[in-house]
């Protein structure tokens, strides 16, 4: 039986509804990218996803259920997220409006505020994003 104990995880927003509807998207196909804030990155030290790494997606109890890949990755402003990245986050997204209004509500809440260490944090049109593509490689057996 493959482990896959080394990789690390693929956590998409908080554990709860969010976590499981995503989850979801990506099981399904729906879902296919996904977007960071630059800033958050920083904030953990963490390094940028590249094309080629592997993670475990997971869901709201933390159990492995897709083994992923990331096929692309591209550090640009806010305002320059254009409608194919919307749609491919597989969220229902029709319009770039309604993908920024829903990730600002995300990214401006008291955990993603926190992770940065400002309590005040907002995006605007100059805010860097992290847009990230990825595929399903291997649905994982439930536990």
């Amino acid at each position: 039986m493959t482990t896959y104990d080394d990789l690390p995880p693929c956590l998409l927003g908080f554990p709860g509804p969010l976590r499981d509807a995503l989850v979801a998207a990506v099981l399904s196909g729906a879902k296919t990218a996904t977007t960071g804030l630059l800033p958050e990155y920083e904030a953990e030290g963490a390094p940028l996803p590249a094309p080629g790494d592997r993670s475990v997606l997971v869901d709201s109890l933390e159990r492995p259920v897709a083994l992923v890949e990331v096929t692309g990755v591209r550090v640009v402003a806010l305002a320059e997220v254009d409608l194919a990245h919307a749609l491919d986050e597989g969220e229902g997204y029709a319009t770039v409006a309604e993908w920024r209004s829903s990730h600002e509500g995300f990214w401006h809440s008291a955990p993603i505020r926190e992770t940065i260490g400002d309590p005040g944090f907002t995006v605007d049109d100059d805010t860097r994003v992290v847009l990230e593509r990825f595929r399903v490689l291997e649905l994982l057996p439930s536990t």
